[in-house]
């Protein structure tokens, strides 16, 4: 009998494009790919869970798998961290938030300054955040104006400098810009605090102190079934800020991938029914979005060397979820995220080795079994492949 759900978002780490990928630009991503083709990846554990089994994954030869796989397409309007991160939970965003492809209307500018109590703004342009903070990082110095702009993705994003503009102050202008946003007529799915520190253009570097603030508008999620059910919803890394807090009874802030490892292993350590969900960044940000192939090839071996650690750990009524929530190939020249599948790994001793649970036609599927697992009340949203891996 499973008690506990360990799942583990890989931000960023898609498998293949999704057959819609060419209406978002990115017809021809492959996270995966992209970084094994370019690089010598090496994740022998990841490849024992069956990630190279995967379907439509001809990278190497497949072998027994000690675990389950698959992987899923995404069904929500989007494809940035919320609506996956969503999505997997069994909320669908249909439709979707808007995007701000020529920048942000001048009302819309002019009521945030206004309410934010802000004289002035730089930028205000769609672009790349280590980009922009090269262009507008020593304006905002001398000037003291927050520095706003947006992706491809609907996120109204705010860089600080921490010497500049505090930390809880940039937090407080973003709330406002939260307020704002929220209104029909704008539809931001998120707003997010960009803090910064370094002396000059050429050293000028994001910090942990990131913080997004979601739209609150998602439906029902395996967290809230969780929580109302009594079971413990461990909230790891971003995860807390993606759900709004809703849903959660512990929230567990990291600084990047291998604390947000330490910490869930720390967690794994305890005893505990419900789920621990982890969202380890780093991938994403720190590689990802800076077309960053040997660094993101070096987080993925650092993940796959501790994964062993992770499965010592794991009591005999756990289960083990690894997955992503998009793609981020930055193999290609865009520097937003991609439109593709995320893998589904399945571990656990109450698991079937080297079962194939195929292509799944929602994230929601994920969030589906683990409530049917737990024997908790289904969403009816996406559909549970429980049959698929329990002994």
């Amino acid at each position: 009998m499973i008690k506990r759900v360990i799942t583990i978002v890989l931000d960023g780490f898609g498998v293949g494009e999704l057959p819609d990928a060419k209406m978002y630009g990115d017809e021809g991503s492959n996270t995966l790919a992209g970084i094994y083709q370019n690089t010598k990846l090496n994740l022998p554990n990841l490849k024992k869970m069956g990630l190279y089994n995967i379907e439509g994954i001809e990278l190497e030869e497949k072998i027994h798998a000690i675990g389950c796989y698959g992987k899923a397409k995404e069904q929500s309007v989007g494809k940035n961290s919320p609506v996956g991160h969503w999505e997997i939970s069994g909320s669908i965003t249909n439709p979707g938030f808007k995007t701000y492809p020529n920048a942000f209307p001048k009302e819309l500018v002019e009521e945030f300054k206004r309410k934010a109590g802000i004289e002035g703004i730089l930028c205000n342009e769609v672009g790349s955040g280590t980009e922009i903070l090269k262009r507008f990082g020593e304006e905002h110095v001398k000037t003291g104006y927050p520095i706003l702009y947006t992706s491809a993705d609907s996120v109204f994003q705010i860089a600080g400098h921490e010497e500049v503009i505090p930390v809880e102050r940039l937090y407080e202008i973003c709330k406002i810009a939260r307020t704002i946003l929220d209104k029909p007529e704008y539809n931001v799915g998120t707003v997010i605090a960009r803090p910064f520190i370094g002396t000059n253009a050429e050293n000028y570097e994001r910090t942990y102190n990131r913080k997004d603030f979601e739209s609150n508008t998602f439906g029902k999620t395996m967290l809230d079934v969780l929580k109302e059910n009594g079971k413990e919803v461990i909230a790891i890394g971003k995860i807390g800020d993606l759900f709004s807090g809703r849903g959660i009874t512990k929230e567990i802030h990291t600084q990047g991938n291998q604390d947000g490892i330490d910490k869930t292993i720390e967690e794994i350590k305890k005893e505990g029914e419900g789920l621990i969900f982890t969202n380890l960044v780093d991938f994403d940000m720190l590689y990802g979005h800076r077309n960053n192939i040997e660094g993101y090839a070096k987080a993925l071996e650092y993940f796959d060397s501790k994964l062993p650690d992770i499965i010592e750990t794991m009591k005999e009524t756990d289960l083990l979820v690894i997955t992503a929530d998009h793609g981020n190939d930055p193999s290609t020249p865009s520097t937003d995220h991609s439109r593709e599948y995320i893998p589904i790994l399945l571990y656990g001793k109450n698991i079937k080795e080297n079962s194939n649970i195929g292509t799944r036609e929602t994230y929601a599927d994920i969030g589906e079994t683990i409530l049917d697992i737990l024997n908790m009340p289904l969403l009816k949203v996406g559909t549970s492949f429980k049959e698929e891996m329990i002994k």
